[in-house]
């Protein structure tokens, strides 16, 4: 071996000990740090930088399962459900993973085929989530949320005694709902007697729903039981003050046809005692002592509730209506200013 190798074959030694010696190279970013930022990015709205940060995460390190779902969220959420379905799918191919793991991918597949329209799909996945953890109260939200999109009641009504019983969290007037939306339907399908159950069964649930009690309203007035059918109606009035406006037609109308003319001032007495920011009911009560003749009662009672009804537009044009044959015309005209001046919310300049 001459002496000119043997020195290169030194110095190359030494070069190598002063390298591990001396310099210290960087250590490569640490990858659980790098999804922390993809997160924060996430909590900014930045969701450019996260995937960027994500892509680097799963390259580097390919069992990252939450980096992979975070990816899919925000895919979908971006308008790319398809992209977010096949990175979803392909978790669930992997071996070994536990069941909370396998729940957060079907969670998010089910998300992904619900953006997309396939309630099949999306139904299966929340399906499969239920085998694993049966009472899994997001998989039965979800499951009743799509019922109710289809309009199948009878599962809606189960998901949500399912859910009540889970939670511990009564809620009879959302399963009377459901037995009166299955109610309507059957009569849409001309199956009135089962309508009538449907709506029977409702107030057996929930005996102060009272929408359960305007439809049997509906079922007797038209079998011409009107004693049945105003008993109801005012049930649901009594109940739901703020639609009842929609049915005192049908009791006036019912009551007249009965020859119980005076019963029909009764009625809205006894709903302004129960409401007395009923307009709606004081409207129709004025109209009715309007139609006896007695005017001067009918505007009496509109006057007494001017301040508290001062910004309706309905309570001011029944008091204009009241007042045509006995003001002058230049406080009529004022009244016509206030109405307009509700209408256009802007008052007239003089």
């Amino acid at each position: 071996m001459n002496t000119t190798f043997l020195i290169a074959v030194i110095v190359l030694i030494a070069t190598g000990i002063a390298t591990a010696l001396f310099y210290r190279p960087k250590p490569p970013r640490r990858f659980e740090s790098l999804y922390t930022d993809a997160l924060n990015a996430i909590v900014r709205g930045d969701s450019k930088t996260a995937l960027k940060y994500l892509r680097e995460v799963v390259k580097n390190d390919t069992n990252h399962i939450d980096a992979y779902l975070q990816m899919g969220e925000i895919l979908r959420g971006e308008g790319n459900p398809h992209q977010a379905i096949k990175i979803h799918q392909s978790l669930t191919v992997r071996p070994n993973l536990d069941d909370p793991i396998k729940i957060d991918i079907h969670r998010s597949l089910a998300l992904d085929y619900l953006s997309v329209n396939n309630l099949i799909k999306s139904k299966q996945e929340a399906e499969f989530i239920l085998k694993l953890e049966k009472k899994n109260t997001w998989a039965l939200e979800f499951l009743l949320e799509i019922a109710e999109r289809e309009r199948n009641w009878i599962k809606a009504a189960k998901l949500a005694k399912d859910i009540q019983k889970i939670t511990q969290q009564k809620d009879p007037e959302k399963l009377a709902q459901f037995q009166v939306y299955e109610g309507l339907d059957k009569g849409s399908k001309e199956d009135r007697e089962g309508a009538k159950k449907c709506f029977e069964r409702a107030l057996e649930i929930d005996s102060n729903y009272g929408q359960a009690h305007r439809r049997l309203g509906d079922y007797y007035a038209e079998d011409r039981d009107l004693i049945n059918a105003i008993n109801h109606w005012e049930q649901f009035a009594l109940m739901d003050p703020g639609n009842a406006g929609n049915i005192f037609s049908k009791i006036e109308t019912a009551l007249y046809d009965l020859g119980r003319y005076s019963e029909v001032e009764k009625f809205y007495k006894r709903m302004l005692e129960k409401n007395p920011g009923n307009i709606d009911a004081l409207a129709h009560m004025a109209n009715v002592l309007e139609e006896k003749g007695e005017h001067q009662e009918a505007l009496d009672l509109v006057d007494s509730a001017m301040a508290e009804f001062d910004t309706s537009i309905q309570a001011h044009l029944m008091r204009l209506k009241l007042s045509l044959t006995t003001l002058p015309p230049h406080e009529l005209s004022q009244q016509i200013d206030k109405i307009m001046e509700l209408v256009t919310g802007k008052k007239e300049k003089i």
